[in-house]
């Protein structure tokens, strides 16, 4: 199971010191928002409390998942990153529309903003946001859970960028609306990417096969094996990231049971899946099965 917990230590290390340049972020915006009256701002400010939130909750899963696993819980908490992807995109998904909601609702009356004050902590939320990209980039393919703060927080640097943006065209422009428009495009951003991530941690909670392994042809590179009749009852899910698991029925030759080489038919079986195919398969469960066993076994499938 060690596969599944060797990156609990550097993810929650990463996810921390996210979380403390988030925070002070969200100090900076919402002081900004109450001084310009922006409404991107203000969105950006919101968008910052839910990945504040979010952060913790990804900090609280990864040192979960570091824990070891038990009698009661065999995997430990491997699965809480997942839980913890699932309640980020929520709370994502949750503000993305609420601020297009907003949005809407001002498109009627802009209030005058200065475009001065919202360049200087468009620069502050970006230059922040940059700093935590930075720290989370390179563990973002080794856990969900961290794959969902980084989005959160490039969610945050575009919206940081649209702040900027809108207080540039307001100061050229005197076009009032941008500020809106920014604000907008802000909720626009974060839906989309908080229903994928949705869509992903779904998948895991329902035991989905991986998207990147195909079934079919893990069942026919398992009747390549010698003395190997038939594979049934092949299930592939995920535990959490990195830590797929098999389990199959295959049916073999009956002498192999009489002449000692079922184990090292096992021994192939789970070497095929371990090795041959783009997601090792390190934690495998074959049962070797007799011909007539499937007489008085309950109804099997493919």
């Amino acid at each position: 199971m060690s596969s599944g917990h060797a990156h609990a230590p550097s993810s929650r290390g990463r996810l921390t010191v996210a979380l403390a340049i988030t925070a002070t972020i969200l100090v900076a915006e919402v002081i900004g928002a109450y001084l310009t009256g922006s409404l991107a701002l203000l969105v950006d400010a919101g968008h910052m409390l839910t990945d504040t939130a979010g952060l913790a909750i990804a900090v609280t899963a990864a040192t979960l998942v570091g824990r070891p696993a038990s009698s009661r819980r065999t995997y430990g908490f491997a699965r809480a990153e997942v839980l913890g992807a699932v309640a980020q995109a929520a709370i994502l998904l949750v503000v993305g529309v609420i601020v297009i909601v907003e949005a809407i609702q001002r498109f009627s009356a802009p209030p005058e903003l200065p475009g001065g004050a919202l360049v200087v902590f468009g620069v502050i939320g970006l230059l922040g946001n940059l700093a935590s990209l930075a720290v989370l980039a390179s563990g973002r393919a080794s856990s969900m859970n961290v794959r969902a703060a980084f989005l959160e927080v490039a969610t945050d640097a575009l919206g940081s960028i649209a702040v900027i943006a809108a207080a540039i065209v307001i100061i050229t422009t005197g076009f009032q609306l941008a500020d809106v428009i920014a604000a907008l495009a802000i909720g626009v951003l974060i839906v989309p990417r908080a229903i994928f991530l949705l869509r992903d941690a779904a998948a895991v909670l329902l035991e989905s096969t991986p998207s990147n392994l195909n079934l079919d042809s893990v069942r026919e590179h398992l009747l390549e094996v010698d003395h190997v009749q038939a594979v049934h009852d092949l299930h592939v899910s995920q535990i959490a990231t990195g830590l797929p698991v098999l389990t199959a029925h295959v049916v073999v030759d009956d002498e192999c049971f009489y002449d000692g080489h079922a184990p090292r038919i096992l021994d192939e079986l789970q070497k095929c899946v371990a090795e041959h195919f783009p997601v090792q398969i390190e934690h495998s469960t074959f049962q070797l099965e007799l011909a007539a066993h499937g007489e008085h076994e309950h109804p099997t499938h493919d």
